[in-house]
């Protein structure tokens, strides 16, 4: 099980200290498969700094285009959270019956039972496919799945390539913010990223594995077998944890490097969503007043910046 704790480490951290890194934790820990709370919590921390390290150290790209690369994967993810259960009911021909998003009838395709209302695919297939095309780099694949959101989100009711999916559903985006496709700043902002990825030299973009979709499985495979959908409080606070947990991690990486990269991809989720509870105050999911949840949303960034610049400042006297 100590191997697992492997991964939080870069693949060069790995190849030469990975070794010795297991022979302390069986030493320390003889009888236990699994080092303490505390201890898993450390190695964490490290890991997530060697990575982040390891990041900064690599110069060949800039900082911001990282950044902007980090950003378009966290939008895409935002955008395709809703619909998990979703894609894969519709991977698996499943008829999900009652356990629909937020519609007001049973049955989304033409096998499905009960009054059918067809349509052809999932709206969650367009950020699904810009997410894997962006996590291998290829932001000239994921910029035309962006527009397709853009005009499936501005099109009226009617059509039957995505139907009314993605328009009438309420999703929820941590901390309170509903919203459908209909709401064009997500998708607009996530496509204005892919162009600018598209046109700044892709083949400069990072490459991440395969590996990085299997919590992505994982979680269509718990919203579909448990149908937990967008509205439930698992969903709610399962999303909140999720968010919480990359904030953390984006301090911790801000904090090791002082670099500005991951001010980014914060930077943009929380203009989403602070778009949407400010824009539509009356569709908020009253889970936290309004004025706690933007303070929420706004304060990681002026933290990020300030913890930045005193990285910058440690680092120019040694």
């Amino acid at each position: 099980m100590n191997r697992l704790l492997l991964a939080a480490y870069p693949r060069a951290y790995r190849s030469h200290q990975g070794r010795e890194l297991l022979a302390c934790l069986t030493e320390a820990y003889p009888d236990r498969s699994w080092p303490p709370p505390r201890e898993v919590a450390a190695l964490v921390r490290s890991g997530v700094r060697a990575r982040a390290r390891a990041t900064v150290d690599d110069i060949t790209r800039p900082w911001w285009l990282d950044g902007i690369h980090l950003a378009a994967l966290a939008l895409a993810a935002l955008a395709l959270v809703p619909y998990l259960q979703d894609v894969w009911h519709w991977a698996l021909h499943i008829d999900p019956e009652e356990q629909a998003i937020a519609f007001r009838f049973s049955g989304w395709y033409p096998w499905a039972a009960g009054p059918t209302r067809v349509r052809l695919l999932p709206y969650g297939l367009l950020p699904l496919a810009c997410l894997v095309a962006l996590l291998r780099g290829r932001a000239w694949l994921a910029l035309p799945a962006a527009a397709a959101m853009i005009w499936a989100g501005a099109t009226s009711h009617g059509r039957t390539l995505f139907g009314s999916e993605g328009k009438a559903g309420l999703s929820y985006y941590g901390l309170g913010a509903p919203l459908t496709a209909r709401d064009l700043a997500l998708s607009g902002a996530l496509c204005a990223a892919c162009a600018v990825l598209a046109l700044c030299r892709p083949g400069r973009l990072r490459r991440r594995s395969y590996c990085w979709l299997v919590p992505v499985v994982l979680a269509m495979f718990v919203a579909g077998c448990l149908h937990v959908i967008s509205v439930s409080p698992a969903f709610q606070r399962g999303l909140f944890v999720l968010e919480v947990a990359a904030l953390f991690g984006a301090w911790v990486a801000t904090a090791a490097t002082g670099d500005h990269r991951w001010l980014i991809p914060v930077a943009a989720v929380a203009a989403v969503r602070t778009q949407a509870i400010v824009v539509r105050p009356d569709a908020f999911m009253q889970s936290l007043p309004d004025l706690v949840v933007l303070l929420l949303l706004i304060a990681p960034l002026p933290a990020l910046a300030i913890t930045a610049q005193r990285r910058q400042g440690q680092a120019l006297p040694e």
